[in-house]
């Protein structure tokens, strides 16, 4: 009888991190899932936990602390990192820094330490910089300096770790997977699209502005890491960008999915700059987390009419996106199953797991 490989997964409670779980264990590997919260672990994946699901407790921050756990794994899935920007104004280089760029170096020194030669590295679109006319695809990628905030810059940062990683150590093979908005069932903490979502629910989307998306399904990012760890070259990234979509229809469709009507207002873009200021200064006084920051504003405004090649994936590992409409589908109803039963989060958790 075949051995069962092991996988370890990091930010295991996120969105992409429980649906690779989910994945992986109905593929027949067994699972150590990095949380930092053992209740958090226990919420998500309740009755999956046993048999070849294990919880490891641990922070990316403290890689040493669970460091043990990596013995006896065949290949890392890196899903965690720090996101808080997406939830808080101001500037978070420091945090970003600590968790996103030395937790991943502090990873590969551990891991490779523990004999593991293979790792799937989640990157992000942020990485990658603007055709002026056609497709954006995986070689345009931006210098640090080009990065219009801190967690673009930190995404750089991390890739170039994983670079001089493989530079250094001829034997190790890590592929970088680069989602990009991601949507779908099982999103805790909530992230920025999950709080859109029950934003919108809650008819709390005051209006529509000239902003675009690439909206992507975290099941289907977890197939092309799950591919990518399997059949995916060394040293390569891989685009899961998914659907290019504007506010205007994505608002369309989440009316279509949820029967909550749609706001039609159109709203300037300058008012979501006054808007996103104002709510950085609040966070700033108090403490307390924002939906929409400068940043973000900026980044939606930068992604209008831009679209990502699926070229890559296709041809490397005979995949795809499925349609939009499923899976906001299929968010809509795990938000308002856990309503129902009085368990949804707050937003402003930094990073999954």
């Amino acid at each position: 009888m075949p051995q069962e490989k092991i996988a370890f997964v990091t930010g295991a409670t996120g969105l992409l991190g429980n649906n690779l779980v989910r994945l992986l264990l109905a593929q027949g590997y067994r699972v150590k899932a990095l949380a930092r919260s053992e209740q958090k672990a226990t919420e998500q994946f309740g009755e999956l936990i046993g048999k070849r699901l294990e919880v490891v407790v641990g922070d990316l921050t403290q890689v040493e602390g669970f460091a043990a756990a990596l013995q006896g794994c065949e290949v890392i899935f890196h899903t965690a990192a720090y996101f808080r920007e997406s939830y808080k104004g101001g500037r978070h280089l420091a945090a970003l820094h600590k968790t996103n760029v030395e937790g991943t170096q502090n990873l590969l020194n551990q891991a490779y330490a523990a004999g593991i030669r293979r790792m799937v590295h989640i990157s992000s679109i942020a990485v990658l910089g603007r055709h002026a006319t056609g497709l954006t695809d995986e070689t345009m990628v931006l210098a640090r300096e080009a990065a219009p905030d801190d967690y673009y810059r930190s995404k750089i940062e991390t890739d170039a770790v994983i670079f001089a990683f493989l530079d250094s150590h001829q034997d190790m093979h890590i592929s970088l997977v680069l989602p990009g908005w991601m949507h779908g069932p099982g999103d805790l903490g909530p992230t920025s699209a999950g709080q859109f979502v029950q934003d919108y629910l809650q008819q709390k989307i005051p209006g529509v502005i000239d902003a675009a998306f690439s909206v992507v399904d975290a099941r289907d990012v977890a197939q092309v890491a799950l591919a990518s760890s399997k059949t995916g070259e060394r040293g390569e990234r891989y685009l899961a960008a998914g659907h290019p979509v504007t506010m205007a229809r994505l608002l369309q469709t989440m009316e279509a999915v949820s029967g909550v009507p749609a706001p039609r207002r159109k709203l300037p873009r300058l008012m979501l700059y006054v808007i996103a200021s104002l709510q950085e200064l609040y966070a700033r006084l108090t403490g307390r987390p924002v939906l929409l920051s400068l940043a973000m504003v900026s980044n939606m405004a930068n992604d209008y009419g831009r679209k990502f090649s699926a070229e890559k994936i296709r041809e490397s590992f005979g995949l795809g996106f499925r349609p939009m409409e499923e899976t906001l589908a299929d968010e809509v109803l795990w938000i308002q199953h856990r309503a129902r039963r009085g368990e949804m989060h707050k937003p402003g958790h930094d990073k999954p797991g």
